[in-house]
């Protein structure tokens, strides 16, 4: 009986509260109106590593080393406006020094007369979720790139190949759609990824600027040329050389830029001699250039010089199962950078991402996303943090919010059984589900499958 005593007053927690808490899996403390602490459950210490007898009457803050302390105390906030907060993302550190994903919920406690007292704060430790996302993230990403798309699957699988050759690559898509992204990763997994990553944008320059900005000059060539001045080829040499909007480029500095590929040859403005480049050549555009051979406005010799491998980006409203991915990225990214800890979105903001058709691609996504976080004090991204040319309908319903996770329910399980051949026994273990579930699902969202399916292959070869 008086050790029964003494561990109740350890805890600071009474029966049978004390046993229910004791046997949960997430950490639960309260405090009083000092910020003592005055109880401290058998998760909260394995977790944190801090023994609950040595927790217990000291400041909340002396335990927890977090990162939502000070001022984004969300155990604070609940007290200062009687609001809870649920599942709010951080960390803290351990006795140990190890630093421990958390998510974090709380509540207000009053006395019998309704009097506040103190408060309480559930924290959940994230190691395992955030390990097994990291996991799945590395199954759909390749360099700087990430998707969870059967189109961009097909690209991922190009890009070793692509990037250990020498050849010049020609990227194409819609403007946003991520070019640049591409012809970075293809360099940073090629032999050249020790070189300089050189990006000129041909679109934005008028023809004279660009010609000496890709060709250099020599002093003297024009008023004002008072020193020699590298080109961007003499730059990329040992790396690589990205030219974006091609498509842009005048006809008569098409005629420079083809010698430069033939040859790899060029002359500097004012130059009496060639100077000679060894950079690996991409070029990217959103207009189709074998349209603009037809018309007469680029050439046809340096199409095919261009063209010897070509990348195809799909716009983001053919990949939209990409949504939330590239959302939580930049979000992640955010948060690094200004030192939030916004968790992600809400459910009903998604379904408005959902819908949007997103004309400027991943571009447009990543502006929307940064406006929102700026705007998003704490806790999750909600429709009120979104601009309005996403808010200007009603709000989604309960139905236009299972529509939306159907739909990424629906492309996820066409991307494994893309990736499985087929086979849906194959597809349900690389989505983590029973083959039932699989079946169930498939049937429920009508998804139409492959003429030739694993069992029947198996089946034929048996």
């Amino acid at each position: 009986m008086t050790a029964r005593r003494t561990r109740r007053k350890e805890t600071g927690i009474g029966a049978p509260t004390g046993a229910i808490l004791e046997s949960i899996s997430d950490g639960v403390f309260t405090v009083d109106d000092t910020w003592r602490i005055t109880s401290f459950n058998r998760a909260a210490e394995e977790i944190t590593g801090v023994p609950r007898r040595e927790a217990i009457g000291r400041l909340c803050m002396e335990v927890f080393r977090s990162s939502m302390c000070e001022a984004h105390c969300a155990l604070r906030r609940t007290l200062k406006t009687g609001a809870p907060v649920i599942g709010r993302s951080g960390y803290i550190v351990t006795a140990a020094g190890e630093r421990i994903p958390i998510s974090v919920s709380t509540a207000v406690l009053r006395d019998a007369a309704g009097r506040l007292i103190g408060g309480a704060e559930t924290f959940r430790d994230l190691r395992e979720i955030e390990a097994l996302r990291r996991a799945l993230e590395g199954k759909w990403r390749i360099g700087d790139l990430a998707s969870r798309s059967p189109l961009m699957q097909r690209v991922f699988e190009m890009l070793p190949a692509i990037a250990a050759s020498p050849s010049t690559v020609l990227v194409s898509g819609e403007t946003g759609t991520g070019k640049e992204v591409v012809a970075r990763t293809i360099h940073s997994l090629s032999p050249r990824r020790r070189g300089p990553f050189i990006a000129v944008s041909c679109g934005s320059l008028p023809d004279t600027l660009l010609e000496s900005e890709l060709f250099g000059y020599k002093a003297g060539a024009f008023t004002g040329a008072e020193r020699d001045k590298p080109g961007r080829f003499s730059l990329a040499r040992g790396g690589t050389l990205f030219l974006d909007e091609i498509g842009e480029v005048s006809p008569a500095l098409q005629v420079r830029l083809l010698r430069v590929l033939q040859d790899r040859t060029y002359e500097p403005l004012g130059a009496t001699r060639s100077e000679s480049t060894d950079a690996r050549i991409i070029v990217a555009t959103h207009r189709d250039l074998a349209a603009r051979v037809q018309a007469g406005a680029f050439r046809e010799d340096l199409y095919y010089r261009v063209n010897v491998i070509r990348v195809e980006l799909p716009p983001l409203r053919r990949r939209k199962e990409d949504i939330p991915l590239l959302a939580g990225q930049f979000i992640e990214r955010f948060n690094r950078m200004q030192g939030k800890a916004v968790p992600g979105i809400a459910p009903e903001a998604l379904s408005l991402l959902m819908a949007h058709q997103w004309p400027g691609n991943v571009r447009e996504l990543e502006n929307v996303i940064e406006r929102s976080f700026i705007l998003c004090a704490d806790g999750l991204i909600g429709i009120e943090h979104l601009p309005e040319e996403l808010t200007a309908h009603a709000a989604p319903s309960g139905s236009a919010i299972r529509s939306s996770h159907e739909l990424l329910d629906a492309q996820a399980i066409r991307a494994a059984l893309e990736k499985s051949g087929g086979s849906r026994l194959a597809a349900a273990r690389e989505l983590g589900i029973h083959k039932t579930t699989l079946f169930r699902r498939i049937k429920k969202l009508r998804i139409r499958l492959p003429d030739r399916d694993g069992r029947r292959r198996n089946a034929r070869s048996q």
